[in-house]
């Protein structure tokens, strides 16, 4: 039996006009899903040249304008700069007149929760703070990538309703964030996906240091695993020679990094103690073997830290 034929989007009717401000990998993304969800995309800022390109790549024909005409023009807005560059640009665009009352502004920084739109609010605006957890390519394939993608949402009560509906349009799961847990949750992200990519591209120059023609294959499969296992096992996922206690290794592996990658080796020590001290706590490391391993790392420091056990 055939399945019921879709209507096309465009022959829905739109329930929102939306603005992007900030035409970065983040902002084109979002308002690319809400347009399949029916909403209309109207207008769209951008400073770099790049930027320029993006939205034009990702949102055609919606024109580029200057920020305070994307609020003119649009009954939802994304404030999608960095997060240090949102305070100033709420307190700019209420400075101007530019936030209209009933207008929703949603920002998309990680960081803040709705009390940043403080200003904005005042001036009748409903703040949203919708922070998708996934990494951007700036690429239509970022779309796809936004169906399951968790989002951070922090919002008033009386908003909580219009939130979760926009997120669920986007392809999103709704995650509730308290205000005062924003940067917390923030760091947490940074710390499981950006510094992901610094090891992961560290592990990679070291590779091909060691004469692997193809580090990318090589890592793929075991690292995919790494994450699987420790997404489904946590702690008890811990593996290699810190958590089984292989001092004598882990001394070769900084006398290696020493010698041939020297900027690797803090980084190096220092997840080294994070995970003994994990392997400890979760039973994982012995402690007669974590004695000889705590000791390799203090020595390791050259005296700079102590052995803080």
């Amino acid at each position: 039996m055939n399945p019921t034929p879709q209507p096309d989007p465009k022959d829905r009717p739109a329930r929102l006009t939306v603005g992007v401000v900030g035409a970065g990998r983040v902002g084109p993304a979002l308002a690319a899903s809400l347009q399949l969800a029916g909403h209309r995309p109207v207008a769209v800022s951008g400073v770099s040249e790049a930027s320029r390109r993006r939205a034009e790549a990702m949102l055609p024909d919606v024109p580029l304008v200057a920020p305070a005409e994307v609020l003119g023009r649009a009954e939802l807005v994304l404030l999608t700069v960095p997060d240090d560059a949102l305070p100033g640009l709420v307190a700019g665009l209420v400075e101007t007149g530019a936030v209209r009352p009933g207008q929703l502004l949603a920002h998309t920084s990680g960081r803040y929760g709705v009390r940043v739109l403080e200003p904005a609010l005042r001036a009748g605006a409903l703040p949203l703070a919708l922070h998708p957890a996934m990494t951007f390519t700036g690429t239509p394939v970022d779309v796809q990538r936004l169906a399951g993608c968790s989002f951070g949402v922090t919002a008033p009560e009386e908003l909580r309703l219009a939130a979760e509906a926009l997120v669920i349009e986007m392809g999103g799961e709704p995650e509730w964030i308290a205000e005062e847990r924003r940067p917390l949750y923030h760091a947490a992200l940074a710390l499981g996906a950006n510094h992901l990519v610094t090891l992961v591209a560290q592990s990679m120059e070291l590779l091909r240091t060691a004469g692997v023609a193809a580090p990318d294959r090589m890592l793929g499969p075991l690292l995919g695993a790494a994450l699987d296992n420790a997404l489904r096992s946590g702690d008890a996922a811990l593996t290699g020679p810190v958590a089984r206690g292989d001092a004598g290794t882990v001394a070769a592996h900084v006398e290696e990094l020493r010698a041939h990658a020297p900027q690797a080796v803090a980084g190096y020590l220092a997840m080294a103690r994070a995970t003994a001290d994990r392997a400890l706590a979760h039973g994982l490391l012995r402690p007669e073997l974590a004695e000889d391993l705590l000791g390799v790392l203090a020595h390791a420091t050259d005296g700079t830290e102590g052995n803080t056990r």
